[in-house]
């Protein structure tokens, strides 16, 4: 058969071919070995053209028996056309999704990043409030051991100056001294114990004082 110089045959042949290259390049496409499936869509094209001119040709035929066979070779390159359209429209779905969902991680990623360096930026902050705290209290018990050792102190010299006053108050009944003077000396013991007090008091502020000082 005839139609502008070119036969049903040779246009099948043409079919049949281009139907191989767009299998092995449909699979090369999901296989990834190429980045894009234009060629194949473009082959599936061509070969539905193909087939569209099959159709007008094997209609022509006028033996009922040969016109039955190009009928079925035709509609068999066509089902085979189609089925390779979709398997293709099914892969650009795939890739498209994979596409999205790519770009939603990504853009999930950034976001992350973004809080993460907030979280972090804030657990520092809290940390180095922390070590203070700790610094703070290091110096309290620093301050407080020191107020105990001067309490201790002061305490024996307490003890010591009793013993000293009740010797001294033994002599001076041996002696006869007057309750008068005995009076005056109790006063005198009494006034000095405030000073001692007063004292301890302002050298643990002082203490505590420096120590605030210096933070």
């Amino acid at each position: 058969m005839e139609g502008g110089g070119t036969t049903l045959s040779e246009i099948y042949q043409s079919a049949k071919k281009l139907l191989m290259r767009t299998r092995d390049g449909l699979e090369r496409v999901e296989r990834g070995e190429l980045s894009s499936s234009d060629s194949v869509q473009n082959d599936i094209s061509q070969i539905q053209s193909l087939c569209i001119q099959m159709d007008r040709f094997w209609r022509s035929i006028s033996v009922k028996s040969h016109r039955d066979l190009w009928k079925r070779k035709v509609e068999q390159i066509a089902e085979e056309a189609e089925s390779l359209k979709e398997s293709l429209d099914k892969y650009n779905l795939r890739n498209q999704k994979r596409m999205t969902e790519a770009k939603e991680r990504a853009e999930l990623l950034r976001r992350v990043n973004g809080d993460s360096s907030h979280v972090l930026r804030i657990f520092d902050e809290d940390a180095q409030a922390m070590q203070s705290v700790r610094t703070s209290v290091r110096e309290l018990e620093n301050a407080n051991a020191v107020g105990e050792a001067i309490l201790s102190t002061i305490h024996g010299q307490r003890e010591r100056l009793k013993s000293a006053q009740r010797k001294a108050l033994d002599v001076l009944n041996t002696v006869g001294i007057s309750n008068s003077v005995l009076r005056l000396i109790e006063r005198r013991n009494r006034v000095d114990q405030w000073i001692k007090y007063a004292g301890m008091l302002l050298t643990i502020i002082f203490v505590f004082a420096f120590i605030f000082w210096r933070r």
